[in-house]
């Protein structure tokens, strides 16, 4: 009891933390607390502090997150496991309940705040420069899966991962895990290499890509610039803004949000009650998904202030807990350099089909820099980016394509997910 408890704050307090420091500095801030998060998360589970899990007990979970009480009960009567394994599971057990919480109860708070209706006539150059991204993405999914579905295990649900890291980052992949029933170490070592590879393509993107680009695609113009509006900046401004969250008002706001957001859980729990057990967690995942989008166009629900920064708390929450139950001794102990491939691949094949296909119907440098950053590395790079480019009016666009890539790579991934399954 004192273990779970234990667990939970520290799993629920370390973000916050990580906030707070991203705040008060510039180093930290540039990381990123979800960064930070994943690296704590893997430093503390693979120091010796959690029950050690012996090889018997690993078989058993057969890439589970942990085994049922029954099932506990049973192989530790049979001698099949020791105590150190009880207490694992136990532990196991915490962790992944609180990433399956706060991964559905986030999916909903990072949509409440889209104005679609808005958004869809101040983009309309970004979101063509969408569809060219998602043609990319899929062609490369495709061909990765080709490549490698005989030398990666469950390479199908590797490639849904993948739609949805790039068509949305943490939150979409976390999403995507979670339906699609992946296994900790697989997501672990997923994401790990996402951020090694993601880092190099982020550090070309701010550097030498709009130079480079430039040769070969027009260079922004004034018809693709945004009607400036004093307000859109400050939405952008504040959208890592966590301040007065916490005040009389800013609580009362997140009380909403939260018991919104809880509401949409609830129901989309009783519809999974009418499908197969197997479907279930896809259909959870989907119909929040659909439901957070129809909950934004509800004016009352799209204006509760910082529901958005909410849900990004609950996805350092997730990353915490996540990279924490990975075990890099047996991440290592697999045939990795195919994934590592497959991600390299889907990272550098996708910006190439898209910088081809944006000379193909004459997109320009700056919109086709700005959507894959904001696919890749979701909305909170998008300042970044812009300012690197040092062109403002790209940020409403930016944003546009990264939280509308919240909404649909969840559709995409699993579907991708399950087509390649059935092949």
């Amino acid at each position: 009891m004192i273990t779970t408890l234990l667990l939970i704050v520290f799993y629920f307090l370390t973000p916050i933390l990580l906030i707070y420091f991203s705040r008060v500095s510039k180093i930290i801030k540039k990381i990123g607390a979800v960064v930070l998060a994943y690296a704590i998360g893997l430093f503390i589970g693979n120091i010796g502090l959690f029950p050690e899990k012996s090889e018997t007990y690993k078989n058993l979970l057969a890439g589970k997150a942990a085994l049922s009480p029954d099932q506990l009960l049973s192989h530790f009567e049979a001698g099949d496991i020791t105590s150190s394994d009880v207490m694992a599971n136990q532990i196991s057990s915490v962790q992944d309940l609180i990433m399956t919480i706060v991964i559905l109860l986030a999916i909903p708070l990072l949509l409440f705040s889209l104005d679609i209706k808005r958004w869809l006539k101040l983009a309309k150059g970004a979101l063509f420069s969408l569809v060219l991204a998602t043609v990319s993405l899929v062609i490369v999914i495709f061909t990765g899966y080709f490549l490698f579905r005989n030398s990666i295990p469950d390479a199908w649900q590797i490639s849904g991962m993948l739609v949805g890291i790039y068509s949305g980052g943490t939150p979409n992949l976390a999403a995507i895990s979670t339906a699609l029933n992946v296994s900790p170490n697989t997501f672990i070592l997923t994401h790990t290499y996402d951020m090694v590879i993601g880092a190099v393509a982020l550090i070309f993107l701010l550097t030498g890509a709009q130079r480079l680009f430039n040769l070969f695609l027009p260079k922004f113009s004034e018809k693709h610039s945004l009607a400036k509006s004093e307000n859109n900046y400050n939405e952008e401004d504040n959208i890592e803004d966590y301040s007065g969250m916490l005040a009389q008002k800013g609580y009362k706001e997140l009380l909403k949000a939260f018991g919104i957001s809880l509401l949409i859980v609830a129901i989309s729990g009783g519809i999974s009650l009418i499908v197969p057990e197997n479907a279930q967690m896809v259909t959870i995942i989907l119909s929040i998904t659909t439901l957070g989008l129809f909950a934004s166009t509800i004016k009352y629900v799209n204006r509760i202030g910082k529901s958005f920064q909410l849900g990004m708390y609950l996805i350092i929450v997730f990353s915490l807990a996540v990279s924490s139950m990975g075990d890099l001794s047996a991440m290592f102990q697999i045939d990795f350099l195919h994934l590592f491939l497959f991600v390299a691949l889907v990272v550098f094949g996708s910006i190439i089909i898209h910088v081809f296909l944006s000379y193909i119907f004459k997109v320009d440098t700056d919109s086709t820099i700005i959507t894959i950053a904001a696919l890749t590395y979701s909305p909170p790079f998008v300042p970044v980016i812009a300012s690197a480019l040092k062109n403002k009016d790209l940020i409403i666009s930016g944003l546009t394509v990264g939280i509308l890539g919240y909404a649909f790579g969840n559709y995409l991934g699993v579907f991708i997910a399950y087509f390649l399954k059935g092949l």
